[in-house]
């Protein structure tokens, strides 16, 4: 088995964004909210002065996970984690902690200090990476999650 390789995600490749596009919607499954239209959008975007990196992890040259990080237009120094996946296929693996831990050494390695914030309905491999649930924020069986550094 290859090693699974962690990139930045090059938005100028038609390919790379493609196989992340599928990726990201066939794992959300949610037309509606998560139209090829709207997660292209957001590969692509960049809407300075906020930032948007996606991060990939591919095996044997093929996309298996993809996880985003955003600069919050509404609160200074925060940073979201969104748009995180991995193929059915290559779960079980690691993968999925393995994107957390990148997208948090890039921001940690970009910014003095800040707060990340994600959502999820899996807890357990954030909490384990230092992130804490926010109080009375569980909607639908998502949660709030926060890590400070």
């Amino acid at each position: 088995m290859e090693k699974i390789r962690f990139d930045t995600l090059d938005a100028s490749s038609p390919a790379l964004l493609e196989a992340s596009v599928t990726l990201i919607v066939n794992a959300f499954g949610n037309p509606e909210r998560y139209s090829a239209e709207r997660v292209m959008r957001e590969l692509r975007s960049d809407d300075t002065p906020f930032y948007r990196q996606f991060f990939v992890a591919s095996e044997a040259g093929r996309i298996v996970a993809v996880g985003g990080v955003k600069a919050a237009d509404w609160a200074s120094h925060t940073h979201i984690l969104y748009l995180s996946a991995v193929a059915p296929e290559s779960r079980g693996k690691g993968i999925g902690r393995s994107l957390i831990k990148a997208r948090i050494e890039w921001l940690e390695k970009n910014f003095n200090h800040g707060r990340i914030l994600v959502s999820a309905t899996k807890t357990r491999r954030f909490r384990d990476l230092g992130f804490v649930e926010i109080r009375n924020s569980n909607v639908e069986g998502r949660h709030l999650l926060l890590r400070r550094f």
